[in-house]
This record gives C-alpha cells, structure tokens and sequence, in this order.
C-alpha cells in the first residue's frame, strides 16, 4: 500500500501550493474589494455555476466513475476504458450545456427567488450576480471537461497532473486578480502592474481563464495513457448504465452538499455587507488543512479501495480503511485547535478594519469546529462508493442538509456569520459520525480508534495550552502584521512539537499506506 502514501504526498504537495496560491489570490482580492457588497455578489455569484460542476463532472461523477474505470482497466484493458470514457464525457458536454442554458436564461429567477440565491440583496446587486453568474457559466463547461481528465487519469493511478491542474486554475485566477480586476495597478517595487481596470467582472473572466488550464493541462496526460476521443454515445451500454446508476445516488448527494451552500448565502444574503464574504473566508482557511490532509488521503485512496473490493480483499480493505481513520484522528484534531488559537494573525494579512477582522476570525473558528467531520466523511464515503454503494451517502447527506437549515435558521439571526459556520460544522458532524458508525457495523474488527483518540486529544490539549499561554502571556510588545504573524507562527510550531510525539505512530502509519 505504499503507493498511496507516495501519491497522497503528491496530491498533498500540489494541494499546499494550491491552497497558498489560492490564499495568496484570496489576500490580494480582500484587499482590493475589502468586505463589499461587490465582493460578497461576486461570492454568490458562484454557486450555481458550482453547482453544475458538482454535480456533473466534479466530484459526483468522480467518485462514481474511477470505480467503474478501475475494473474496466483491471478486465478489460485501456481501449475498453478509454472508449467508456469517451461516451461519458460526451454525455457530461451535452447535459452541462444545456443545464447552462437553463440557467441563464432563468438566472434573475433563481437569484430574486424567496428561496434561491440571494433573495436579501438589493436589485442593483442582484443584477449584477445575474451577470456575473451567466459569465461563470462559461468556466462552469470548461471545469466539466478537466472534471472528467481528473477522473480518467486518477482511474489509472495517475496523480500528478490531476493535482497540478487546481494550481493552474489559480494562476489563471490570479492573473484576473491582478491585471483584470484593480482601479490602480499593484505596486511591485518600482513596477506597476498593467491593469484592464475591470472590477469585479475582472474577476469572472480570471475564473474563464483558470478554468481553460484546469482543462488544458492535462491533455499531454490523457494522451501518454492512449486516450482516443471517439464521437460516440450508447446509453445502452452497459458501462454506461453502470456509471448512471452510481452517479445518480452521487448527484442527488452532491446536489445536497451544494444545497447547503445555497442556503447558506440566502441567509448570509439577509445579514449586514460582508457576510457571505466572512463565510468563504471561514471556508477557505478551514479547506487548507482538511485538503492537504482528507482531500489528499480519501483521493489516493478510493482507487486502491476500489482494486481490492473488486479482487476480494476484504482484509486489506479493512486495513486500508482503519489505519486512514486513525491517520485522519491524529492529524486533523491537532491542526483544528492550533489553527484556530492562532488564525488571528493570519487574517490580518487581508488588512480589513478591526470589525470585519474579528468577523472573519470568529467564523473561521466556527467553521473549524467541523474539520475533522469533514476530513472523516472525505475517507468514509469514498468507501461507500469503492464499494460501489452510494445510497447510504445519499441519505446520511439529506439529513445533514436538513440539520443544516433548521440549525443555520436559528443561528444566523443570532450569531450572524458564525452562527452559519456553526450550523455548517454541526450539519456535518452527524454527516461524519452516521457514516462512520454505519461502516463500524460492517468492519469484524472494528476501527481500533481508542488508543489513537487518546493519544491525540491529550497531546493536542498540551499543544494547544503550550501555544495558548506563550501567544497571550509572552510579553512581546506590539509588531506589525508580517513580525506578528513570524511570531504566531514560531508559537505554532512548539505546539507542533509538544504534539508530534503523541501521534508519531499516526504520521508513521501514514507513510506506511
């Protein structure tokens, strides 16, 4: 199992460039924007474009499709594969195209609606979303496209290019960021950057333009693996219908998933300016971790999850899916309570006022309350799934998106933003522990966890408690934000070290994988 380990590094190695790329991107446009109500309908803008790509060809088809294209390469060679490919990426073009008509044609509908985007923004910005969301559409066929090369490389074992392409979508977003969008050109030393002076609309045409690479760059890749477009399409195929009927449980799952987001900025739609922005801010620095960490793990997984179902392994399986379990308990916990005692600083690199900085702070936290829920349901229901069972995500899903909205409308009125990332972590939580007690039942050994959770909560509460006491109680006089966050990071890093020696045996098993 080695191999797993080797490419979760891979994809953890191009997941950190991506996140601080992203992160880098996200500083620039907080700084240009600030917490605005252009940025906040830039935000909203995207989800339903969003959503059509998770449901089409992101992670629905995904975790749906590798399964099938794994036993296909492992029965029946690549020109089968590759000729099943084809017809679901013709299917996949068609339905997301049309779907993208729709949607432009009934945007003003879904924005304004009572229970759709954002029903609490004034007309002037829902015009604007209304724009901005048909210009995403475009991405939104372009990211369908590199969804599906990501699925077809990662059913091949191969994972470099498939963890690089996030990384180009940001250059080409960073490049809208930078040369598309500001008033003024950004200062580098004596250099002043070119600028179309463009706003928030420069911000749309950056996503276009990462989306093209997303796609773009993995061609070379589908072509070393003998890929061969062929014009076809037989939804009597029993490949075909093999992949349509996991996918259909998968994309009622992520139309749930997406569901909550929506909500999410229909609440946020209805607070004071800078909300929904707090939210994606809350999001992305929960994200960074988890996806270095989940992300990474459960994508390098559900291949060899899916070999060994298919080759009858149960007791490798078993293996595989408890020792990720354990990984999972022993790096996330710690990273969630550290993160959170020193995200402070970190915010301040975004240079909002003191209010909209402890917004963002206070979501951030609120949302880190479900990192570990979120990395556990990355591994539990790509088991699911390697299984080729997508039901029960299915239903473990719904009932997290109706935790979420009876939760987000309670708490929202109450706790504004972090009401919504609390609504958010809870939803998820019983998501994650449904899921996993469901898999315990069917495990004869069960997971093994106690040791593992031990270890971890008590080096994490000495960590946290070390890091805790040296940030506020350290007499260290007042520092600009760079200095500020050296400091938060050195502190950091001694809770690091008070962790490490007792998951140790958790970072080893990782390597083992």
């Amino acid at each position: 199992m080695k191999h797993i380990a080797r490419s979760s590094l891979i994809i953890s190695i191009f997941a950190v460039s991506e996140k601080l790329l992203g992160a880098v991107r996200h500083i620039i446009v907080g700084r240009v924007f600030g917490l605005s109500a252009e940025l906040d309908v830039f935000n909203a803008a995207n989800n339903i474009p969003d959503l059509i790509f998770a449901l089409i060809s992101g992670g629905a088809l995904a975790l749906a499709f590798i399964p099938v294209l794994s036993e296909y390469l492992e029965e029946k060679g690549h020109t089968a594969t590759w000729k099943l490919f084809s017809q679901i990426t013709n299917l996949v073009f068609i339905v997301s195209a049309v779907l993208s008509v729709l949607v432009a044609v009934f945007a003003k509908q879904l924005v304004a609606w009572e229970i759709g985007i954002a029903p609490g923004f004034n007309a002037a910005q829902q015009a604007l979303v209304v724009n901005l969301m048909r210009l995403n559409l475009i991405a939104t066929l372009l990211f369908s496209l590199g969804g599906l090369a990501v699925a077809g490389l990662q059913a091949n074992q191969h994972f470099l290019w498939p963890a690089i392409a996030p990384t180009m979508y940001d250059i080409g977003a960073l490049i809208g960021v930078l040369f598309f969008s500001p008033k003024t050109g950004f200062q580098i030393g004596s250099i002043t950057l070119p600028t179309l002076k463009l706003g928030v609309y420069g911000l749309v045409y950056g996503v276009i333009l990462g989306a093209a690479l997303f796609f773009c760059v993995q061609i070379p890749a589908l072509v070393h693996y003998k890929f061969k477009w062929s014009p076809i399409l037989n939804l009597s195929d029993l490949g075909v219908q093999k992949v349509l009927r996991l996918m259909g449980p998968r994309v009622l799952t992520f139309f749930s998933i997406q569901l909550i987001f929506i909500i999410q900025d229909n609440l946020a739609s209805r607070l004071p300016t800078g909300a929904i922005t707090a939210l994606v801010y809350g999001w992305l620095f929960m994200q960074v971790p988890e996806t270095m960490i989940g992300t990474a793990l459960g994508t390098a997984l559900l291949p060899t999850l899916s070999e060994q179902i298919t080759r009858g392994e149960k007791g490798e399986f078993q293996k595989t899916f408890s020792v990720s379990i354990r990984v999972i308990l022993g790096l996330i916990i710690p990273s969630a309570v550290l993160l959170g005692i020193g995200v402070r600083p970190l915010v301040g690199l975004l240079n909002f006022d003191a209010a909209g900085a402890e917004l963002v702070v206070w979501t951030i936290r609120a949302y880190l309350t479900g990192m570990l829920a979120h990395a556990l349901i990355e591994i539990a229901a790509r088991t699911f799934y390697a299984q080729q069972k997508a039901i029960v995500p299915l239903l473990a899903t719904i009932l997290s998106t109706i935790t979420f909205l009876i939760s987000g409308v309670i708490l929202a009125p109450r706790l504004g933003a972090p009401g919504i990332g609390l609504a958010n972590s809870l939803a998820f939580s019983l998501e994650a522990a449904l899921l996993l007690i469901l898999l315990y039942r069917s495990l004869p050994q069960g997971l093994q966890i106690t040791s593992t959770l031990t270890r971890t909560v008590i080096g994490t509460g000495l960590g946290g408690g070390v890091s805790y006491l040296l940030l506020h109680y350290l007499p260290v006089g007042p520092l600009s934000v760079p200095l500020d966050i050296l400091f938060t990071m050195g502190v950091l890093l001694v809770g690091v070290a008070v962790v490490t020696p007792f998951v140790w045996r958790e970072m080893k098993a990782l390597i083992s994988l």
